[in-house]
């Protein structure tokens, strides 16, 4: 993989991850009838969908020929990213920012049937129709223009790492329950950046 690809995959990784963080943070809050931040991070992407699209988009290149593989191949892949983000950042932070444990065919109520199934169909979206959009258009884009980018949504992800990080590491202990966290931690976390 050549400079021109990575810094493609690159923004490909952050469009996700913002139409990751909008979707979530739309099904979440029409749900609870008010506002959530879901995510992790309190910048609006959601890192884990833009991680899921790259991964897909490289391991499967060779399976492209093959939607029966792709769709497989792609639960496959997302159940573990979902699996081990989830183990990670429970030891991580002590909480849990999704919980399928009252859903059918579910692992420790990491990752559920009906979730994997769904990501091996929008992976198969993304691979045949969206990403070849995308990417058709990215490489538009002059590599002076991309380089700038590319710049500043890193150092803006860097910031917004260090200090959403640091914000939930030190709030006190979100439940004993082992429960999607998620509202209660986007609750606290708006409370000290607003103080």
């Amino acid at each position: 993989m050549n400079i021109d690809e990575v810094k493609i995959y690159v923004l490909v990784f952050f469009i996700y991850a913002f139409a990751g963080w909008i979707m979530e943070t739309i099904s979440i809050s029409i749900r609870n009838k008010k506002f959530v931040n879901r995510g992790f991070l309190i910048g609006p992407v959601c890192p884990i969908y833009g991680y899921g699209v790259v991964l897909v988009s490289l391991l499967l290149q060779k399976y492209q020929n093959d939607i029966i593989v792709t769709f497989f191949m792609s639960i496959i892949i997302c159940g573990f990213l979902e699996y081990f983000t989830s183990y990670f950042m429970e030891i991580i932070f002590k909480a849990r920012w999704w919980d399928y444990s009252q859903r059918k065919f579910n692992i420790n109520g990491r990752v559920c049937l009906e979730n994997l199934v769904l990501f091996g169909l929008a992976s198969c979206v993304i691979i045949y129709v969206t990403n070849p959009f995308i990417i058709k258009h990215l490489k538009m884009i002059p590599s002076m223009v991309q380089n700038v980018l590319i710049g500043a949504l890193l150092a803006v992800h860097l910031v917004d790492n260090i200090v959403s990080y640091k914000i939930i590491l030190n709030l006190k202990k979100v439940s004993n329950e082992i429960k999607d966290d998620t509202i209660e931690i986007s609750e606290k976390v708006k409370n000290i950046i607003h103080n």
